[in-house]
């Protein structure tokens, strides 16, 4: 990947009311007491799902529970698994919001580490129902499947934005810039799930952040600079090169902005060795 135009071929993702800007008062309350009600909702189906086992309740006996009408819960809800995941929809437009929003110095990986921490924090606010979702999706084929799909709609947002952001010079036929984007956002993604279910399967304890934290450290170690680096062709100028006083006591080194790290600090350890 080249280093990162924050300017160009962006797709930059449309705001919806809820994501903040020019909404007014009125606009927020409608948007709380829409999650109000779903999140009444999922509760309502999760106390069922527990108790009589999920492919016995009906949505019927969720509206019930939730003391609303059959018409209201598909106001809010398309079946019964989807009930399960009240949270999604707004979290995935916090996190557009936060890329969108990002500042331009920021690199594009971090700013998808900061996306996606939206919904660490969608679980992490309510510790003991998501431990209780987390059983249930492992129990429920129905409901695993549309976990899986939540997770494929927050990796296409962040992989659209990552390929957005790629140096609109280095596209081209065959280019690898879709690949190199999909994979970077799967890594992300990836990282954020493998530390989201070692919580919930401790249930729901520990410091969560700093364990996330350490996760995105390593994918940036692993991606943020060197991934789609491409070769330097013959005859064109080096990543990196190195300078020396003529008593060797202060070594320069010049790189370019899109040299792979790992290039540069092994230019720099060859130096050090001369």
């Amino acid at each position: 990947m080249s280093q990162p135009v924050k300017a160009t071929r962006t797709e930059r993702t449309k705001r919806s009311p809820s994501s903040g800007g020019g909404e007014s008062a009125g606009s927020r309350r409608a948007a709380a007491q829409r999650l109000s009600m779903r999140r009444k909702l999922a509760a309502a189906a999760m106390e069922l799902f527990a108790t009589q086992g999920y492919e016995a309740t009906t949505v019927d006996e969720i509206a019930a529970r939730a003391g609303v009408a059959r018409r209201t819960f598909f106001r809010h809800f398309r079946s019964k698994e989807e009930a399960i995941f009240p949270d999604h929809d707004d979290t995935l437009v916090r996190a557009a919001a936060v890329l969108d929003a990002a500042p331009p110095h920021e690199h594009p990986l971090d700013t998808v580490c900061r996306g996606i921490k939206e919904v660490m924090r969608m679980y992490a606010g309510a510790p003991t129902v998501s431990v209780e979702r987390y059983r249930l999706t492992r129990e429920v084929p129905a409901l695993r499947e549309r976990e899986i799909a939540s997770v494929a709609r927050y990796e296409r947002l962040f992989t659209s934005y990552l390929l957005g952001h790629f140096d609109e010079g280095a596209h081209h036929d065959g280019d690898d810039d879709p690949l190199l984007a999909e994979v970077a956002a799967s890594a992300v993604v990836t990282a954020h799930n493998h530390v989201l279910r070692r919580w919930l399967r401790a249930g729901g304890q520990g410091d969560v952040e700093t364990q996330l934290d350490h996760a995105f450290a390593i994918v940036r170690e692993t991606f943020g600079s060197g991934i789609g680096a491409r070769p330097v062709p013959s005859g064109s100028r080096p990543a990196a090169k190195v300078s020396a006083t003529d008593e060797d006591e202060v070594v320069v080194m010049v790189a370019r902005t899109d040299a792979p790290l790992a290039e540069v600090m092994r230019t720099i350890k060859e130096a050090l060795k001369r």
